[in-house]
């Protein structure tokens, strides 16, 4: 399950978005720093029209959303790296998820205290991403004292030195490991560091509800910080999102409607991160079931076989295969197959966004 830790300074809304992305979460969004000192974790389906249409031509008796795990972590502030706050306690957290959503404050309001006391966009990713750098400096150097005698005997403690010699230099340039060209082989080097600025992120500009479809000029600032660090950017309105959970389902694209928007932000925070990590969903259905399943992209079918269950990897003789779209023009997997766009696909299939497949394997 794809884990994404939403971080930030405190009092930028980060609990107020948690607690409106998991609906039912206890996370506290208290008027005051620390209010999160546990990270809550909230695990919420991930919309998919695609879900519901497929349930209908198969006749499912259920559908099956795949998922993801948001995780609330409590808020950082300057210092972090070395007690400040509650420190190292909060970067701990980071290091468990996948990606990093970082809510960043593009709203005024008088009655929300700033810990910095006052709105600056640039100024808050300043000091979250410094934070973020100065643990990832620590955790190289404490592997870099373990290594320099080994270095002199092994040439794999050699190259492991001269990469973590090189991401130190860029960090101490104020740029983040995400940054550095990496091949395969040194990401699979150094993933045993587990490295916060590595991580993918999205930054999270939370406007006010009136600028929610228009945004304004500190949403643009984050947007170029975004751009040169090759992040995407994701605006969403924190309240906006709160107001939804209270709304009956039916009424909810109205009110999105109504403020100039399509999608409320579960949608696009979902969206970004599955492009952002190369996410890929296909689908199984049948009478009993329609289900949407993640994986990565570039996958192929026995693979995509054993997100399912090993065995189905292993076991693994072919895939019966067709593309959504076309699943649905034909009304039925009968009437795709009479039309010949059922396909039987071997071990080298790589599985493609929207396959609906079902998978012939031995036990």
């Amino acid at each position: 399950m794809l884990t994404a830790g939403i971080v930030g300074l405190p009092n930028v809304g980060k609990s107020t978005l948690f607690n409106a992305l998991v609906a039912n979460a206890q996370a506290q969004a208290a008027n005051f720093p620390f209010c999160t000192i546990e990270p809550n974790t909230g695990v919420v389906a991930v919309p998919d029209p695609r879900l519901q249409v497929l349930a209908a031509i198969s006749n499912s008796e259920q559908t099956v959303p795949t998922r993801v795990e948001f995780v609330d972590i409590a808020g950082l502030v300057q210092g972090a790296s070395q007690g400040e706050g509650l420190g190292n306690q909060f970067l701990s957290h980071i290091r468990q998820v996948d990606a990093i959503a970082q809510v960043v404050r593009c709203f005024d309001n008088d009655d929300i205290i700033h810990v910095s006391g006052s709105v600056d966009p640039l100024r808050d990713i300043d000091i979250i991403n410094l934070e973020l750098i100065l643990a990832d400096l620590a955790q190289i150097e404490r592997r870099m004292e373990r290594i320099r005698k080994q270095a002199r005997t092994s040439k794999d403690a050699q190259t492991e030195l001269t990469l973590l010699e090189q991401m130190t230099a860029t960090l101490n340039e104020g740029q983040s490991a995400r940054q550095i060209s990496l091949t395969a082989e040194e990401v699979a080097l150094i993933k045993p560091l587990d490295l916060l600025t590595l991580k993918p992120l999205i930054y999270v500009a939370n406007v006010s509800e009136e600028e929610l479809a228009s945004g304004n000029a500190w949403v643009d600032q984050v947007r170029g910080v975004a751009a040169q660090e090759n992040a995407q950017v994701v605006v969403v309105s924190a309240q906006v999102e709160a107001e939804l959970v209270e709304l009956p389902a039916e009424e909810r694209s109205d009110f999105l409607e109504s403020l100039g928007v399509t999608e409320g932000g579960l949608q696009s925070l979902i969206r970004a991160t599955y492009a952002l990590l190369g996410l890929r969903t296909y689908f199984t259905t049948g009478p009993k079931e329609t289900r949407a399943w993640t994986i990565i992209q570039g996958m192929t079918a026995p693979q995509a076989a054993g997100v399912i269950h090993t065995d189905f990897e292993r076991g693994f003789i072919r895939a019966e295969t067709v593309a959504y779209d076309s699943l649905v023009t034909s009304g039925s997997l009968g009437g795709a197959k009479e039309k010949g766009l059922v396909r039987s696909e071997g071990k080298d299939y790589v599985v493609q966004e929207g396959d609906v497949m079902l998978f012939r394997f031995n036990v």
